[in-house]
């Protein structure tokens, strides 16, 4: 039995693998041609292969689940086209037991994915888009396209470019009063945290009163924000590219500025989930293989798997906007597509036992 045991984990494993380097090479192949469409200034073929690289751990992240689906559907699909589960089964291994032989490797991934989603993607990712906005040139500019933005009270301030090491790039500072009437708009090429505030460098500052506008150029200047570097380096990466750890701090720190921080609470409870959901998602995968997809061809599998999971993937991309435009709790708009599955597999798995 353990032979059995063994030689379903490796052949489910050996598939998850496979779609795994098949649907990360197509997809690093079109990001890094993506790349060089924005080559200029010191942003240039190196550099954009560099933040190809950078960001694989979230590329990885990103396809863990559809490839724990999809490879579950092709390795089990394979033994079942070439009647092994059949024999397997004729010889009194129960259908508990294959389930549970195929959901080890999944397991792994699962395991897997919570590491580089927790430790390893995050600063990856981090690294990446701060070097790619200072290589681009991000203090020449004021509040260029790309970049971040963040309130603090009537301060609103964009960041063309954050280094983790605590250097900011093309800090751009807009200040308003109660009435929100522009007062002053302030520019620096760079910024350093010296501790416990940031030293502006070479600022340019436009001062608006009823007489007219008044410029002022300083070499330097003192910035009190309760920005720190650790929040900053949060700001950078998209929400879902984040740690878990980071995305709780920083939705409580946005909750204290009375801020919006539905997004972040968003994507952090689909980090939560996404362990339950890869698993929800070999279940159906092999409810799948059991029950309506067991004598048909391995390329209409394969398309299955696919409408499966991207049906899987627009429901959570739908009911997570939703959740933030009606106001309702973000656990439900993840939990409900994870639900959804759940049911449909196990019933599926009822009638095939």
């Amino acid at each position: 039995m353990r032979k059995i045991d063994g030689y379903v984990m490796r052949t489910v494993g050996g598939a998850m693998f496979l779609v795994m380097v098949v649907v990360l090479s197509l997809d690093l192949i079109f990001a890094f041609i993506g790349e060089l469409e924005d080559t200029r200034n010191g942003y240039q073929t190196l550099e954009a292969l560099w933040y190809v690289f950078l960001t694989l751990p979230r590329r990885i992240y990103d396809y863990l689940p559809l490839g724990a689906f999809m490879g579950c559907l092709v390795g089990l699909g394979s033994m079942a086209s070439s009647s092994e589960l059949t024999v397997i089964r004729a010889a009194g291994v129960s259908l508990k037991r294959i389930v549970w032989s195929a959901m080890k490797p999944a397991l792994i991934v699962v395991m897997l994915g919570v590491v580089i989603g927790e430790y390893i993607a995050p600063p990856a990712e981090r690294f990446a888009q701060s070097d790619k906005a200072v290589a681009l040139g991000a203090g020449r500019n004021v509040a260029a396209a790309s970049g971040v933005w963040h309130r603090e009270g009537d301060i609103f301030i964009h960041l063309n470019a954050v280094q983790p090491n605590g250097v900011l790039h093309g800090v751009s500072l807009f200040r308003f009063n109660d009435q929100r009437e522009l007062l002053s708009s302030s520019f620096a090429s760079r910024a350093i945290y010296q501790g416990s505030y940031w030293q502006l460098e070479n600022v340019r500052t436009t001062r608006i009163g009823e007489q007219g506008t008044e410029v002022v150029e300083t070499p330097s200047q003192r910035w009190e924000t309760g920005l720190s570097p650790s929040v900053l380096s949060v700001l950078i990466v998209k929400p879902e590219n984040l740690s878990m750890s980071g995305l709780y701090t920083y939705a409580s720190y946005l909750g204290e500025q009375d801020l919006d921080a539905a997004p972040y609470w968003l994507a952090f409870w689909k980090k939560t989930l996404m362990p339950l959901g890869t698993a929800v998602m070999v279940l159906v995968a092999i409810s799948f293989i059991f029950g309506p997809l067991r004598s048909v061809t391995m390329g209409f599998r394969v398309f299955t798997g696919l409408m499966v999971g991207l049906l899987f993937k627009y429901m959570q991309d739908l009911l997570g906007p939703m959740s933030l435009v009606y106001g309702f709790n973000p656990v439900l708009a993840v939990f409900i597509p994870i639900a959804v599955n759940a049911v449909v597999g196990a019933i599926l798995m009822r009638r095939a036992g």
